[in-house]
């Protein structure tokens, strides 16, 4: 898994034939571009339902604050609270997100560009040398045993934030490994997905299905990563690095963040989709302010609202916000194997102040 100057929103099909080919195939060859959708957080890849429904996500106890993918437990020596959760970046585009490494001679990062089908039918580029524009990001090989493959830098993050959008906690994901891991719930009504066989975009989809960036080929020169039309790339709540950690947090209200290609540096159609959010309530046991010297039990997280395609989710409703009104529902806590299930806590309505009552999920 994984992380020139962007060019901003697109203002005009000129502006975009301009950065990507040559002025005299400028109007038979206009090129396809993505468009990368933040799926709502906590979500498995390809959800169409309520996003306040989403159970990919609990809070996790662990001994070992330097192990990524550590056990959770909830006993012995807790150092560290995570909260763990499952994102996913959609492809909604008209063409295909292509990217391309590359570096000179084996040894360090690869330099990145991105590639463009230029219409539908046309053949996709074929090596780094046929993508056209420069990125800031790069790829470089993750020699650790759950990985061992390359990853695209700088592609997607992880925050958490206050209400008024200071940055609390920020993630310390490295890279994604991008291919296509499951197909969007809206994957019919968009016309660059419909791949008929033999076709280049069809091909194009059968080698991400496959696509394992380069695993156990660490003296790689060129890599490509990508994500069709109508498909996306997740990451489950239990993959390295996929939490923010709670250990420092204060009891209180926050957004958890997501947001893919926050720099723009990759060109799309449109940036207005790039973040989802949802709005959390941390209380640490007994009504306290911050963690205790020493940590017995995790802090309550409970699940306000969710808000796929805002960055912000606190405070009051906006269009496109779900919420439920009927009371938390009670989930099963993903305690890790160690752990027993009863050992687990869930609330119901009752357990809960009545201004509080408007949530989808309580976990511990």
């Amino acid at each position: 898994m994984g992380f020139g100057r962007v060019l901003g929103a697109v203002a005009s099909a000129s502006v975009v034939i301009a950065a990507v080919v040559p002025p005299a195939q400028a109007v038979a060859e206009q090129p396809l571009l993505p468009d990368l959708r933040q799926a709502p957080v906590g979500c498995p890849g390809g959800y169409g339902g309520d996003p306040a429904l989403c159970r990919d996500w609990d809070v996790c106890m662990v001994t070992e604050p330097k192990d990524p993918s550590g056990a959770c437990v909830t006993s012995g020596a807790i150092r560290a609270v995570r909260l763990r959760f499952t994102t996913a970046e959609d492809n909604v585009g008209a063409g295909p997100l292509l990217m391309y490494g590359r570096r000179s001679r084996p040894g360090g990062e690869m330099e990145v560009r991105q590639g463009f089908q230029t219409r539908r039918g046309a053949p996709v580029p074929a090596s780094f040398g046929e993508a056209v524009r420069t990125t800031t990001n790069s790829m470089y090989y993750e020699p650790a045993k759950a990985h061992r493959h390359w990853h695209l830098m700088n592609f997607a993050r992880m925050q958490l934030r206050t209400p008024g959008g200071k940055t609390v906690v920020a993630d310390r994901k490295n890279g994604f490994c991008l291919g296509d891991r499951y197909r969007t719930a809206d994957a019919a009504g968009l016309p660059g997905a419909r791949h008929d066989p033999g076709t280049p975009e069809a091909q194009l989809a059968e080698r991400l299905k496959q696509n394992r960036c380069g695993r156990e080929e660490p003296a790689a020169t060129e890599m490509f990563e990508g994500i069709s039309v109508g498909s996306g790339d997740d990451y489950r709540y239990g993959v390295d690095f996929q939490w923010l950690d709670l250990t420092g947090v204060a009891s209180g209200t926050y957004d958890l963040v997501t947001t893919v290609n926050a720099d723009r540096t990759i060109l799309e159609s449109g940036y207005g989709n790039n973040s989802s959010s949802i709005s959390i309530s941390v209380q640490w046991p007994g009504g306290a302010a911050r963690r205790p010297p020493v940590i017995t039990e995790a802090p309550a997280v409970t699940l306000l609202r969710s808000c796929p395609g805002q960055e912000r989710c606190s405070g009051q409703l906006t269009p496109g916000t779900f919420a439920r009104s009927e009371g938390p529902v009670a989930v099963t806590p993903r305690c890790g194997s160690t752990a027993p299930e009863e050992s687990c806590c869930c609330c119901c309505a009752g357990d809960l102040p009545t201004a509080v009552r408007e949530t989808a999920a309580t976990v511990r």
